[in-house]
């Protein structure tokens, strides 16, 4: 692998980075752009992958700060209904794990719009997220969810602990990886949990992305990208213990880890920790070498792509998409889709109707869009929740038409 040179280093222990896969020059993937913008220049921004020598954090150059992506967010969780299920069973199984009640005191940090918090509120138990996106904090709100819209760090956490807020349960879902300053934010977590209280943390597994060929996964809101090996690492730097890990469906395969301070004797350290942990190495994921091979995959999905799609328009056939998530901008602009294949596609995000998508100027549409228009083909971008899509979609059967999923390879069904 070629180490890379410059300034640049690790933003958790400053080794050296080497290059893990290139996926060319991309806009910012939530940043949608409105018709009377169409004729504007948008910004692209190199979208290259790096992995650390010395301790394999999976990262991204930062090109853009986190405040002029996420100060308005077009992601709203609350509009997967498998995403809003995933949460509810989480908080009756972890209140009831916790013993948590009126007494206790629950922080979600990216709590966007109150997806998850709501339940706790539900059940009376105190809640506070902590969300930057102010549109989407508004909406959280309106769930009766307390949110404080900053961005977490060190800073944020020694004021709420200063001001009396300390936590029984932090959870942290999907957001570790959109954060720059790692450390910090790490160290956020120790500073407000109580001295038996439990952090749990979810994001999509390394070891499954390059397994799943899933290098939609990487995008520039993005920042890192973890394997349970490095997570070890980088919260006992800051006082905090991995004791438990669970293995989930989400995102094709992510991991939710549970972590205490490290002097807490409340929380034993579980087989699962060592389990998961030998799995990636095995997988090679603790050596620079074994990441070599996913630049090689990933070219060969793309001709895969381009393939389906080149046959398909040849043989007279329309194609519509379903979503317009991250991933899926992701991978039409690395694919360099617009609608010279995909004629447009569909979300039931208001907030993206009406929208293009950045880069590939593909029109965004309300779902019945495809009723009205009969496609030959669906493309599901958002693939990891290709059953809850294809199950809303049941109609399309009605003329004839297919579902396609791209990742880990194009699928038809």
């Amino acid at each position: 692998m070629n180490k890379v040179g410059g300034c640049k280093s690790c933003r958790f222990c400053g080794g050296s980075l080497f290059d893990f896969v290139d996926l060319g020059m991309s806009p910012l993937c939530e940043s949608f752009v409105p018709e009377d913008r169409l004729n504007i220049a948008e910004r692209f921004y190199p979208l290259a992958a790096f992995v650390c020598g010395s301790c394999f954090l999976v990262q991204l150059e930062e090109y853009v700060a986190p405040e002029e992506i996420f100060s308005e967010y077009a992601y709203f969780s609350g509009f997967s209904d498998a995403w809003l299920k995933h949460a509810e069973r989480y908080v009756e199984m972890i209140a009831e794990k916790l013993c948590l009640g009126r007494a206790s005191k629950v922080v979600e940090i990216g709590s966007n719009d109150g997806y998850l918090l709501q339940y706790f509120v539900k059940k009376g138990i105190s809640v506070l997220g902590v969300e930057p996106a102010i549109n989407v904090a508004a909406a959280a709100r309106q769930r009766g969810v307390e949110t404080l819209t900053r961005f977490f760090g060190a800073g944020v956490a020694r004021e709420l602990a200063g001001a009396g807020t300390k936590a029984d349960l932090i959870v942290a879902n999907n957001v570790m990886a959109q954060v720059p300053e790692l450390n910090s934010f790490v160290e956020g977590i120790g500073i407000l949990l109580e001295p038996d209280g439990v952090c749990t943390v979810e994001f999509p597994h390394l070891l499954r992305t390059i397994l799943g060929n899933q290098f939609d996964q990487i995008y520039h809101e993005h920042f890192s990208y973890f394997s349970a090996l490095t997570v070890r690492k980088i919260f006992e730097a800051h006082g905090l213990r991995i004791f438990d890990i669970e293995e989930l469906w989400t995102h094709g395969g992510s991991l939710r880890l549970y972590a205490c301070r490290a002097d807490s004797a409340k929380y034993p350290t579980q087989s699962s920790v060592s389990r998961i942990i030998q799995q990636e190495r095995e997988a090679g994921l603790d050596r620079v070498d074994a990441y070599a091979r996913f630049a090689h995959q990933v070219r060969d999905t793309k001709r895969k792509i381009l393939t389906f799609l080149i046959e398909a328009k040849n043989a007279g056939k329309s194609i519509a998409g379903y979503g317009a998530p991250g991933k899926g901008n992701t991978l039409l602009n690395y694919c360099g889709v617009r609608t010279d294949f995909i004629d447009y596609t569909v979300d039931r995000n208001p907030y993206k109707q009406g929208m293009y998508l950045p880069g590939t100027r593909i029109p965004i549409y309300a779902p019945d869009k495809i009723a009205a228009t009969r496609p030959d083909y669906v493309m599901i971008l958002p693939w990891n929740l290709r059953e809850e899509i294809a199950g809303q979609l049941g109609y399309v059967r009605d003329w004839g038409a297919k579902f396609v999923v791209p990742i880990p390879e194009v699928t038809v069904f």
